[in-house]
């Protein structure tokens, strides 16, 4: 990757701004499904994100982001009837999807220009804890790109929906993170051997986890922000047409069709010109009705926001 490349600001990338040969793979990915395409941008972007508040310099940044971009390329061998599966996977499928790491690896090391950005591919399902595939290592033998790919890659798929899952809300998303950065007793003692290598360690970085935080609680504010804008331009359209409405009745009720077209053009001093003079009543119930679930979302959002503040690892 030349330097030359660049994103448009602090904290988006578009796959635009990658190697060709980058963004020849990653457009492979749109055969596949739109949920893998969307999955890919929406990890890389928190990635980028995630490195900027862990204050990564500009080179491992974007470094870390394209192998975001990478990380899930081995999916494009595996089969549309698991990979497209509308439903949970089975073990037997489960093992199969496993192996999209050590496809994408190979895929990656067999182009000189992906090559760099391998270790995403391999590496971001691996924990910590030796408990990840496909290798099972543990803790440093980690590469760090793919410790912050790791945190980005759970959330996100965590908080999408898929076909055969429900939707989970951030905060319970965050909340299986917490679990997942927190050491925990194997079920079996034999097989204990592998935690004493790492004591007190869980699958994931506790330092990552709480950049996502930051991420987190920055877009809630940012869409909170956003809808308050919303909320009081709802608020001037709703005085507008009660505005209209009151001509409107008047209109309805008067008794000489002198007065009713006097009242009619009052009305249009409140309207805008592709708006029905007929349809205000229905307009007014509209606005009202959009105005109080969005204050309701805002009411919500800043709840989440409080949760979030609250959580601790």
């Amino acid at each position: 990757m030349k330097e030359e490349f660049d994103f448009y600001n602090s904290t988006t990338i578009k796959s635009y701004n990658l190697d060709e040969a980058i963004r020849y793979q990653i457009k492979m990915l749109d055969g596949l499904d739109a949920y893998t395409r969307k999955h890919t941008e929406n990890v890389a972007n928190i990635t980028c994100r995630l490195c900027e508040l862990l204050h990564m310099d500009k080179g491992f940044t974007l470094y870390t982001t394209t192998c975001a971009y990478l990380h899930d390329i081995g999916k494009l061998f595996i089969p549309p009837s698991v990979l497209q599966k509308p439903s949970k996977l089975t073990d037997e499928e489960y093992e199969i999807m496993k192996t999209h790491t050590s496809i994408g690896y190979k895929i990656c090391m067999n182009d000189l220009k992906l090559r760099p950005y391998a270790a995403g591919a391999l590496y971001h399902h691996e924990a910590l804890d030796g408990s990840g595939y496909p290798h099972g290592v543990l803790g440093n033998q980690i590469p760090y790109e793919a410790q912050i790919i790791r945190v980005a890659d759970e959330f996100e798929a965590i908080t999408a929906k898929r076909q055969y899952k429900s939707h989970v809300g951030v905060v319970d998303a965050l909340n299986i993170l917490i679990n997942n950065a927190r050491p925990t007793l194997p079920k079996d003692f034999k097989d204990a051997s592998k935690r004493f290598l790492v004591p007190g360690v869980g699958k994931i970085d506790k330092k990552v986890l709480k950049a996502l935080f930051k991420v987190v609680i920055d877009d809630t504010e940012y869409e909170i922000v956003s809808r308050c804008d919303y909320v009081d331009f709802l608020k001037t359209e709703i005085k507008r047409v009660n505005e209209a409405q009151r001509y409107y009745y008047k209109m309805v009720g008067a008794l000489t069709e002198s007065k009713r077209e006097y009242y009619k053009a009052e009305i249009k001093c409140y309207l805008k010109p592709h708006e029905d003079p007929e349809k205000i009543p229905d307009m007014l119930r509209e606005l009202e009705n959009t105005y109080k679930a969005r204050k309701e979302h805002i009411t919500k959002l800043n709840h989440e926001v409080s949760q979030i503040k609250r959580l601790s690892i």
